[in-house]
This record gives structure tokens, sequence and C-alpha cells, in this order.
């Protein structure tokens, strides 16, 4: 599925510039990045936001990823929004852990840019 609005929720700064820098060189995408999620939760549950795909860290404060998941599969609205977690973590176990929460993909993030872009050609227009 290739997405045209993207949310990014991610406590690292540097995470999200990096992001949206490689999301910027190689689509037109509209990209909204979030530090915190319970204001990217509040945002989405109010539709002030409405993407296509959300980019989901799982390490971060105030709450986590596995958190924000749970969250937003009990609401109607936004349930169905797929979310692609975007994280450090490699171990199957944490893998299959998202899946399990209803996360759509699981992406390592690569600390080459031009591995990035690779990647997200994937899934951003």
């Amino acid at each position: 599925m290739i997405y045209k609005n993207i949310l990014q929720i991610d406590d690292d700064m540097d995470d999200c510039e990096f992001f949206m820098d490689a999301v910027h060189e190689i689509s037109s995408a509209v990209y909204t990045g979030i530090q915190n999620p319970l204001e990217a939760l509040e945002k989405l549950i109010s539709k002030e936001l409405i993407p296509d795909v959300i980019f989901l860290d799982l390490n971060m404060p105030l709450m986590s990823g596995f958190e924000f998941l749970v969250e937003i599969k009990k609401q109607e609205f936004v349930k169905n929004i797929p979310v692609i977690i975007f994280s450090t973590s490699q171990f199957e176990e944490i893998k299959t852990k998202a899946q399990n929460y209803g996360a759509s993909g699981y992406i390592s993030k690569p600390n080459n840019f031009d591995e990035l872009k690779k990647i997200l050609t994937h899934y951003i227009a």
C-alpha cells in the first residue's frame, strides 16, 4: 500500500528529522511528526489529524508504543489506520508482540539515510 499522508510518532526529534528528510526526498507525501504520543492520540481521536498511516516508535516516555496501540485500537474512528512500528529493537519477540497488538508492519530503524529512503519507497507515494 502506498500512503500520501504520514504521521510519525517518535519522542526523538533527530529521528523525526531524519525520517522527514527521507520522506521529502522520495515523495510529495504530507508528513506530520509528533514527539508526544498522548498528544498524537488526542489529535487522532478529535479528528484533528487523519493520516493514511502511522509510523510509531515503541520506546517513548509518557506512553509506550504498545500502550498507544492498545488505546488506538479502542477508538472506532482510528482503529483501522495502519500502524507500522519504526523502532531500534530487532528482537523477534518484540516484532511478534507488535503484530499481536495490531501493528500492520515493523521496520527496524536504519542508521543509513539511503537505506531509510529505500525502505520508505515501499510505503510512501
